[in-house]
């Protein structure tokens, strides 16, 4: 079954972005772009919500040379998935609109063949995934600031999400890498003792 890892660039008090959406605060260095380049490697499916959506199409409008006289739409490799009941339609190369129930539709798209899926943006789409336990691993790139307010990484998923810690690393700028993998019920009933009830005597 394939993997659905969440994650990203975080403060240290667990916000994605400043409450206006700023990013500034982010440090990019040699270290971050190997740790994403060997991420991407893996990965052939990305999911977002809308607002995420709409903030990477205005941040690909800012950065995009000017456009050719014909330019020709190629079909990514990548495959997105965006989340929204308010959309009415999406016109970009590899990109689909979803208004189903995403967690039943992640529930199928894992056990479709292919590589492992990202799961992108804030916590407002990964909330339900955690909470029907589809999310397989967490990372964490941890800044040293606070922000006090802002879009936060996790919302509440209505029940405690055990992690077992896979990997922390200090990154240039005096980030911290640090990735878990989520211990699903089946793994933590493997983990668990049983409990052997207690017989009485002459039974």
């Amino acid at each position: 079954m394939r993997i659905v890892t969440y994650g990203g660039a975080v403060s240290l008090d667990g916000f994605l972005a400043g409450a206006d959406g700023s990013i500034d605060w982010l440090h990019f260095s040699k270290d971050v772009q190997q740790v994403m380049t060997d991420y991407w490697k893996d990965v052939d499916t990305i999911l977002m919500g809308r607002k995420t959506y709409l903030v990477s199409v205005a941040l690909g409008r800012q950065s995009a040379e000017k456009p050719a006289k014909n330019p020709k739409r190629k079909e990514p490799a990548m495959r997105t998935y965006v989340f929204s009941r308010t959309l009415k339609s999406i016109d970009d190369p590899g990109v689909e609109l979803v208004a189903a129930d995403a967690v039943e539709f992640v529930r199928d798209l894992k056990r479709r063949p292919g590589k492992s899926i990202c799961l992108m943006g804030g916590g407002e789409l990964a909330q339900p995934l955690l909470a029907a336990g589809l999310v397989d691993e967490i990372g964490l790139n941890i800044h040293p600031i606070l922000l006090g307010t802002g879009i936060p990484t996790f919302r509440d998923p209505g029940h405690r999400v055990r992690l077992t810690l896979t990997e922390c690393r200090q990154l240039e700028g005096g980030c911290i890498l640090a990735s878990y993998k989520v211990l699903h019920d089946s793994v933590i009933a493997a983990l668990t003792p049983a409990t052997v009830p207690l017989r009485s005597p002459g039974s």
